[in-house]
């Protein structure tokens, strides 16, 4: 065995048996950390699946839990093939076990972690022996736990797999160490034969060569012996640990060594890359023991220089902390299109990650808005680890001048360090008690950067060290800039954001009613409120129509902003037009249909790139205080809410066309009958459909709300339903219109049957005379026999029946005539030679208004006067003029 082939053969048997060994072994402890690993799994999955049950949760609930889950835990373990299932509350009390001499009993797991909501898996010394087990939490729908249940296997299931397969495992190493020591043999023999010639000269050359490799590596290599003496060094050792020219076989302890380093190499101990001091340099040392000729143990080392590779490693790490820094914060600030919002984010991304401090200062226009001006700023966000510090707080307007820094960093565009401020001077000229304050509560470092976006000077931004903190340098501020930088584009986008929401905001406003008209029908209160993000197209109107009737109206318009804002303030004039017509609801919203279709049309011919206006509603109501009757007609729009006297209320059906723009389908109204003192609800739909909330929830809760307000007036009413059902961040525009109804009064209600006979014209114009004077209005009668007497005249001439003449005193004194013709007539100044065309110009003069109304019998001429100013005079006609154009009446 003293030959080389011979030791070779004998260390490679030794080596391929331990490496057999080895491997062996891992394979057997493998085998079982498997087995183990899949019991966990299945019992983890059967925990799980029986702790989801909805009835262990209800069984947990019950006085008996044991007597519902016992059989249900039986079954489950028998089933998943398990060796137990056991549930139990959060105490750690068992329900069940497959011994039930256990039950009651404290669980044998750690229960208190799954009580918290944990899964946790462990292998513990149980009833049943050593347990491969799951504890898994059961939780209830709120979230809450309301017990655990643990299931698992015992240990020898668990490693059963393995013992029956040992036999193989162990047959197979031995024929691999059989195949091993053949194959080494085999090597031996050839080892033996190859070095059989090598004499003493190649046996020096090798070693010269192997001397030359030694010392040219540029990794130090020392070898010490087993009583601690250094037996060898290169070159790059001797450098880096500046050991003397008699360095080898003397003590490593005795080397002047730092005594870490020297303790390390003389134990012999195994080391992996250890960073050891040298001097200056830092060393990573790797040792190992081995063994020399005479069979005397040592150990071998290598150094390496990792001086410079510190360095960089930990600049790199600076650099790489402060581009994650930048990542987060692109993603942390300018979440909101909100201003302040913004600038509290970069206080609190900037602290404590980077600053003990943050301040951020804004020109005052930009919180509104505007475009930012020179001058006073407002202390808009701060952040700090502490409450009680000195700096100037939220909402304070400040004006930076002189040599301040913050003066000099807004007129310049520059960031300004201030390194120590316990040693500079400039800053403290602004406020020098400020300035003492802050350098006594321990704050000594400061950065102090612009914000600025599109070139535009937005504000100012302050961090700030205090205590322990290690001062500002030169790296900080260019990460400053980066971080400013990036919060001063998202501060710009969301003032940019608030002007076109305040501009979108005032045009909406604008366009919708500054104050309700004066009518006898309605008591009218009103609410809108626009959204969070954007105002949008909602509106409402009340519009007086003759014959003391009023139309109620509501509309939405798809989308936000400004565009919104402008084609609402087109669909309410077009309302307010056709109303004027005195269109039926059913024919309004069919025109306005058609408006809209005609609008989008032209849209997309211009070639324009704006949304069009299809999709938009309305809802059109109008009622008549003489009948009690209101009639509703409605595309795509919410029907209204009704609140009857006694209190209970409605959501009467109407039918709804589809949007606007979208026709094609017949419009249909619905007749409502409104007892006097009932109230009629108009919204949009921002009010019953909210986040987290769908119409129909939205819909019974305003009917909760309404049912609680039996008595309230429509001010009240619109109150407490804005309280009750909006938020402080509305996703949509919200508008809501509540009219409490009010009946003429039937004495102020005069009617007549008209005969077709011009003789009949006499008559019921003497009596209206009496009616006038017994309501007082002897003023009135002049003119409105003047007037009646021409409207009966052309019905009894130019109409057909039925006729009917009918007088109303409510705000204005309104006369109506009646007929079934469908023909309007028209006015016209009537020529000296003309028979007639005279009547008309007088009632045109006398009446403050007057027009036609179409009903689905015919017509109805109406004309009002006002109660408070009697007309009387006609223009510029003289007396024979008048009488001229009265030739034609009949007497």
């Amino acid at each position: 065995m003293r030959s080389i082939a011979g030791q070779v053969f004998a260390v490679q048997v030794v080596l391929v048996g331990l490496l057999i060994a080895a491997a062996t072994t891992a394979l057997v402890l493998q085998a079982r950390s498997d087995s183990e690993r899949e019991a966990m799994g299945r019992a983890t999955a059967v925990a799980q699946t029986f702790a989801t049950s909805p009835e262990v949760v209800a069984a947990l609930r019950t006085d008996d839990p044991t007597a519902r889950l016992q059989p249900r835990a039986e079954q489950a373990r028998r089933q998943a093939r398990v060796d137990f299932v056991v549930v139990a509350d959060t105490k750690g009390i068992r329900y069940t076990h497959p011994r039930p001499e256990f039950i009651g009993k404290r669980l044998v797991a750690d229960f208190r972690s799954a009580a918290r909501g944990r899964i946790v898996t462990e292998s513990v010394q149980g009833p049943l022996g050593r347990e491969v087990q799951a504890t898994v939490p059961v939780t209830r729908s709120d979230g809450t736990v309301a017990g655990v249940v643990c299931a698992g296997l015992t240990g020898s299931d668990a490693t059963g797999r393995v013992e029956h397969q040992l036999p193989l495992v162990l047959g197979s190493a031995a024929g691999a160490l059989a195949l091993a020591t053949g194959g080494t043999a085999l090597v031996g023999r050839r080892l033996r034969r190859q070095t059989r010639g090598l004499g003493p000269a190649q046996m020096t050359r090798m070693y010269e060569h192997h001397d030359a490799v030694l010392h040219s590596v540029r990794e130090g290599v020392l070898i010490v012996d087993g009583q601690g003496r250094l037996v060898l060094a290169n070159d790059e050792a001797g450098r880096l640990l500046e050991l003397p020219p008699d360095a080898e076989g003397r003590p490593v302890t005795e080397l002047g060594l730092e005594p870490g380093t020297a303790d390390l190499l003389a134990s012999g101990r195994v080391a992996t890359d250890e960073v050891r001091p040298a001097g200056d340099r830092l060393l990573v040392v790797n040792q190992r023991p081995t063994r020399g000729d005479g069979g005397v143990s040592g150990s071998v080392a290598t150094l390496r220089d990792s001086t410079e590779l510190r360095a960089l490693s930990g600049k790199a790490e600076v650099a790489e902390r402060r581009l994650r820094l930048l990542y987060e914060a692109g993603a942390k600030i300018g979440t909101t299109l909100d201003v302040v919002r913004t600038a509290e984010e970069l206080t609190g991304f900037a602290v404590p990650w980077f600053a003990d401090f943050a301040t951020v200062d804004l020109v005052d226009p930009v919180l509104r808005g505007d475009e930012p001006a020179d001058g006073a700023m407002r202390r808009t966000a701060i952040r700090g680890v502490r409450a009680d510090h000195p700096l100037w707080r939220t909402g304070k307007m400040i004006t930076y001048t002189g040599t301040a820094p913050q003066a000099l960093v807004f007129g310049a565009g520059r960031p300004v360090l201030e390194a120590d401020l316990r040693t500079r001077a400039e800053w403290r000229e602004q406020d020098p008690e400020q300035a003492a304050k802050i350098v006594r509560y321990g704050i000594h470092s400061m950065i102090t950067v612009p914000l600025r976006a599109r070139d535009v000077p937005l504000g100012l931004a302050t961090f700030w060290r205090s205590a322990e903190s290690a001062p500002f340098d030169e790296d900080d501020v260019a990460f400053t800039e980066e971080l400013v930088a990036r919060a001063a584009v998202a501060i710009d986008n969301a003032r940019r954001y608030t002007r076109e929401h305040a501009m979108a905001v005032t045009l909406q406003r604008s366009l919708l009613p500054q104050g309700l008209p004066e009518q006898d029908a309605l008591d009218v209160a009103h609410r809108y409120q626009p959204a969070r993000s954007s105002a949008g197209g909602d509106w409402f109107d009340v519009i007086p129509l003759p014959g003391a009737r009023v139309a109620l109206a509501v509309g939405d318009v798809v989308g936000h902003g400004l565009h919104a804002a402008a084609t609402m303030g087109r669909l309410r004039t077009a309302v307010h037009n056709f109303s004027a017509l005195d269109l039926p609801p059913d024919e309004l919203i069919a025109h306005l249909d058609e408006l809209v279709s005609r609008f989008d049309q032209d849209q997309a011919a211009a070639g324009s790139d704006a949304p069009g206006i299809g999709g938009a509603t309305c809802l059109y109501a109008v009622y008549d205080p003489v009948s009690g009757r209101c009639t509703v007609a409605g595309a795509g729009h919410p029907g209204p809410a009704v609140v009857l006297p006694d209190g209970e209320v409605t959501l009467p059906d109407v039918p709804l066309a589809p949007p606007l723009g979208l026709g094609g389908e017949l419009v249909e109204t619905a007749e409502l009958e409104l007892p006097e003192g009932s109230r009629l609800a108009l919204f949009t739909d921002g009010l019953v459909r909210d986040r987290g909330r769908d119409a129909d929830e939205g819909l019974e809760a305003l009917r909760t709300t309404l049912a609680g307000l039996p008595e309230a007036t429509p001010e009240e009413t619109c109150q407490a339903v804005f309280q009750a059902m909006t938020s402080d961040h509305p996703g949509d525009d919200i508008a809501l219109l509540v009219a409490r109804t009010r009946r003429l009064d039937p004495g102020h209600v005069a009617e007549w049957e008209l005969p077709a006979d011009p003789a009949a014209v006499a008559r019921i114009r003497n009596e209206a005379a009496r009616r006038l004077t017994a309501w007082g209005l002897e003023e009135f009668g002049f003119t409105t026999e003047l007037i009646l007497s021409e409207l009966m005249t052309n019905a009894v001439r130019y109409g057909s029946a039925p006729l009917r003449v009918r007088l109303l005193r409510a705000r204005t004194l309104v006369c109506e005539v009646a007929d079934g013709s469908s023909t309007s007539p028209h006015l016209r100044r009537a020529a000296t030679t003309d028979e007639g065309g005279r009547g008309l110009f007088l009632v045109a003069q006398y009446a403050q208004r007057w027009g036609t109304r179409y009903t689905p019998n015919g017509k109805i001429i109406w004309a009002e006067q006002p109660l408070t100013d009697p007309v009387a005079a006609l223009g510029d006609l003289e007396g024979d003029d008048l009488l001229d154009q009265w030739d034609d009446l009949p007497g």
